[in-house]
Formats: structure tokens, C-alpha cells, sequence
């Protein structure tokens, strides 16, 4: 099934430079994939520094409770 996307001249002007040769749908299918892994990736690196964050207080606490 086909169907339409309405959004500004300006907006598929960037698109279509950005698609080059590739149809509409593999270019939009690439995009939200690498879309979707950065926004993973951007995930997985603060959850690690919270991770990191949280395992210093606690080491920091047991430290304190030592002396």
C-alpha cells in the first residue's frame, strides 16, 4: 500500500538531498533505523554513567560508615 506525507517544500528539498538515489521508503526505513539505534546508543551510555554515579555513592557511603 502507498500512501502520502505531507510536509513543507523546504522540509522534502532536505529530504531528498539526504535520500539521493535510494526510493522514499528504503531511505525513510534507513532513517528511522538509525534513528531509533542512536537514540538506543544515547540510552545505553546514560544509563552506564548513572550506573557509574550510583556505584561511587555507594562506595563513598560504605567508606564514610568505615571511619
Amino acid at each position: 500500500m502507498v500512501t502520502t506525507i505531507s510536509v513543507d517544500e523546504e522540509v522534502k528539498k532536505l529530504l531528498e538531498n539526504l535520500k539521493g538515489n535510494k526510493d522514499w521508503s528504503t531511505f525513510l526505513r534507513e532513517l528511522a533505523e538509525e534513528y531509533a539505534t542512536l537514540k538506543r546508543e544515547k540510552v545505553r551510555k546514560e544509563l552506564g554513567e548513572l550506573f557509574e554515579a550510583e556505584f561511587e555513592d555507594v562506595k563513598v557511603r560504605r567508606w564514610a560508615r568505615e571511619y
